[in-house]
Order: C-alpha cells, then structure tokens, then sequence
C-alpha cells in the first residue's frame, strides 16, 4: 500500500520537476513548493483513506495537538530535498515510514528522478530496487567514506590520520540515510534540526541493514505524533557510529 502511494506520488512531483513550481518561504527561509503541497495532498488522502485510524506526521501539514507514541501513525516526507529539487538535481525522494509504539515499522523511499526505490519492514530484508541493502562493516582502523555537513567539518576532533575521508552530503537527508543503508556511504554525520519526516522511514532501512541511526549517546530515535528535531545524529554500521560518537564528542548540539 504505501509502495503504491509512494510511487504514485513520486510520478506527481515529476509533474512539476524542472517546470517552475510556485514556491514560498517557511520559517527559517526554507522553500516549500506547490509541488510538495500537491504530493502531500495526495498521500494524506492515499493513506489516511486506507487507514483511517492511523495517525499522520507531515512537514507540510500542521502538528497535531497529540503527542504520544500510542497506535500507528505515518510519518511523511512529500519531498525530502526541496532545494535540490528546485534547482533541478536529481537527488530528491517521496518519503513514507509507519510507526508503532516510537519505532518505524514499514518505510519506503522513492527517488523518481534517480528510478531507485528503498523497501524496509520490521520483520523483513531492506531492499534497493528489489536487491537486499546491508552497511559496509569499515574495520576500526579502515578508512570510512562519510558524508559530512560542511557546518561540521570544521568542528571535527582528531582521528587517526586516512581513517576518515569526508564526502558531500547529499541535498536530501533521506536519501544519504539510504545509500548508507546500502553501503555507497559507510556513514554520515546528521547536524542538528533534523525532523522526524526527513529521518524514519530511512532509519528503519538502516536498522534492518545491519546499522544504527543514533544520537551522540547511541540512542535510537523514538517518534512521536507531533513530531520533533533531533540534536547532532550519525548513522552507519555500529562499530562505525562508535567512531562517529568518538570523533563528535566535543561538538555541540
């Protein structure tokens, strides 16, 4: 059900994709089209309708006054990486995850403009375009490719010389999360004020990988009907997130 839903959204975004969507401005000057709004109309309707007894968490719709972890809810991102979208990159995706007591349960990620597809459940292999996604396991002196916000590059403490080579991040937080999952990413380091739209559905891809997607204590992430940010987050396998959890230790949330 929500494969179907993700893929029908993502074929409504590329209806908008590179054509010059109206577009506004949040708080934070953050840009929200009319193409996120038009996708998120659709899935609320899509899933609500198939499950109208589940919860819903949208970046594009107002929070609920609810706030608990009780009964199911979606989490949606009707376009996680509006900025890239906007500039006509290509790295952009539908996000969908279903949760159940603050942990994601089912979760897909559609990227139609790249034609990759990321499946996960709770009792099931997490798979990218039908084929079965795991982490890297980087030893712990190996070099580790991670994708690193050039805020935090800067602020990073020491590592042993090679043992990290900092990549780009990609525009869309979903969609690094996901090639973590299937090891074209040994990790990324995730600044603070990330939402709970731009983060579970992929945190459950990593989870069923072989990873963690944890805060600077190691701590999985618990969802909640209102939704929330998030301080400094890091994903990988978990010998990796160890590294990680050492390498941020003195840099703030």
């Amino acid at each position: 059900m929500i494969r179907q839903a993700a893929e029908e959204a993502g074929a409504i975004a590329m209806g908008f994709f590179r054509r010059d969507p109206q577009v506004w401005y949040k708080e934070g000057d953050s840009p929200v089209s009319e193409a996120d709004y038009a996708v998120d109309r659709f899935l609320k309707d899509a899933l609500i309708g198939a499950r109208p007894d589940y919860g819903w968490v949208s970046e594009e719709t107002e929070r609920p006054e609810r706030d608990d972890t009780a009964g199911r809810f979606f989490v949606v991102d009707p376009i996680d990486g509006t900025r890239a979208y906007l500039r006509g990159e290509d790295t952009w995706c539908v996000s969908i995850a279903v949760v159940e007591a603050g942990r994601p349960v089912a979760g897909v990620l559609v990227a139609p403009a790249l034609g990759d597809r990321f499946e996960a459940t709770a009792g099931g292999e997490p798979t990218r375009n039908g084929a079965v996604c795991r982490v890297t396991q980087p030893g712990e002196t190996a070099t580790m490719s991670v994708a690193v916000p050039g805020s935090l590059r800067k602020k990073l403490g020491s590592e042993p010389a090679g043992a990290i080579r900092p990549e780009h991040p990609i525009p869309s937080l979903a969609y690094r999360l996901a090639l973590v999952a299937c090891g074209d990413l040994d990790a990324t380091l995730i600044r603070s004020r990330a939402n709970d739209w731009d983060i579970a559905a992929a945190d459950l891809l990593i989870e069923r990988a072989g990873g963690l997607l944890c805060d600077r204590g190691g701590n999985a992430t618990l969802y909640r009907r209102e939704g929330r940010r998030h301080g400094l987050l890091m994903a990988g396998s978990h010998d990796a997130t160890r590294r990680l959890r050492r390498l941020v230790e003195t840099i703030p949330d």
